[in-house]
């Protein structure tokens, strides 16, 4: 089957489709990862958004359940250079592309990915429409131009009602606006007791949860519109040790009272360096957003600059001047890409026993 790809502006790239037959409309974005295919198509972070990858072959050692983070796919549509239909790889249970038909994702192949990157880089993240049906371009151009891209995916893509994971060490309310798998999985190897909640939960719900800390999850959208997230972040703000990741370090810049802006295209790969302040060392992390935290908004309200962007000197980290409350830009989880600053998660586990007593 065909396969079309139309952005806004009006350029378009022909290929062969793949996966689910269908058409979406999603913000166009490029992730540098060499592997996490996978990983990026079940990351609720990309929920609304069709995403290319610049790595040429796309799907060479299959698909493996256990590596999934979530249990369905949230990207609108997949761009590669060349699709492998006969992966090889030990814990292969499935193809790429079998995946996509299950879950219901439209992908293209044979076109040129490198071109599209370029495009991306000049224009920036741009909305577009992804097509493996026999539909005419003028009808995928009047879909494009009468779709109006959601921002406040945040409050749909996270668990509906609280979910309870046992554990016998420091009881961690994790507010959901997306959390990935391996943010769970790094609380639970360090004994976590954890509650997900709702993005929508109340202060007092939450409370009545007796919560030695705050977990502030990754998620898609734009920041600003998780008013009510932001809302309950500042009234634990004093209350309890407070760790943001991604889309929850944000939220936490919006809390004390800074803002964040949209960048051109974002920070998507697992090679992004980045300054680590207080150790004095650099990481290569693994990123995801589309958004970024004014740095002098924060410095305002007091927030102590951590971590730094190598490539472009944005916000990668910050804490607070006095309080327990802390959070990065990147995934010290990695999954995919390098998880050499999952020592966050044995810092955030250290503030709340230092607060509280628990083991």
């Amino acid at each position: 089957m065909k396969g079309t790809l139309l952005f806004e502006d009006g350029s378009i790239y022909r290929g062969k489709g793949f996966g689910r037959s269908g058409t979406a409309v999603g913000e166009m974005v490029f992730n540098t990862s060499i592997t996490g295919y996978q990983e990026i198509l079940t990351d609720p972070s990309y929920a609304g958004q069709i995403v290319t990858m610049t790595y040429p072959l796309i799907g060479n050692y299959g698909v493996s359940l256990r590596e999934s983070e979530s249990e369905g796919i949230y990207a609108r549509g997949m761009v590669v250079k060349s699709i492998s239909r006969h992966p090889s790889h030990y814990s292969s249970e499935s193809t790429l592309e079998h995946m996509m038909q299950q879950l219901g994702l439209p992908g293209i192949a044979e076109v040129d990915t490198r071109s599209i990157t370029k495009r991306i880089r000049e224009v920036g993240a741009i909305k577009a429409v992804i097509s493996n049906e026999e539909v005419s371009e003028d009808t995928l151009r009047q879909l494009l131009e009468g779709t109006i891209l959601e921002e406040d995916w945040m409050k749909k893509v996270g668990v509906s009602k609280p979910k309870h994971i046992l554990g016998e060490g420091c009881r961690v309310a994790v507010l959901d606006l997306g959390v990935k798998a391996n943010i769970l999985e790094a609380l639970r190897i360090r004994g976590c007791d954890i509650m997900l909640f709702p993005y929508d939960t109340s202060f007092n719900e939450m409370k009545s949860y007796e919560l030695d800390g705050l977990l502030i999850s990754n998620g898609p959208g734009n920041p600003a519109e998780a008013v009510k997230g932001i809302e309950l972040i500042q009234q634990w703000l004093e209350e309890r040790p407070i760790f943001g990741i991604c889309m929850g370090h944000q939220l936490l810049a919006h809390a004390v009272g800074g803002h964040t802006f949209k960048m051109k295209y974002g920070h998507r790969g697992g090679n992004h360096g980045v300054y680590d302040h207080l150790k004095k060392k650099a990481y290569i992390t693994s990123q995801n957003h589309g958004y970024v935290v004014d740095t002098e908004s924060v410095i305002k309200k007091g927030m102590v600059i951590t971590h730094t962007n190598l490539n472009d000197d944005s916000l990668e980290g910050m804490q607070h001047e006095f309080l327990p409350v802390f959070s990065v830009q990147f995934h010290p989880e990695g999954s995919p890409g390098p998880q050499d600053t999952d020592y966050l998660f044995d810092r955030f586990i250290e503030n709340m026993k230092e607060r509280k007593k628990c083991l």
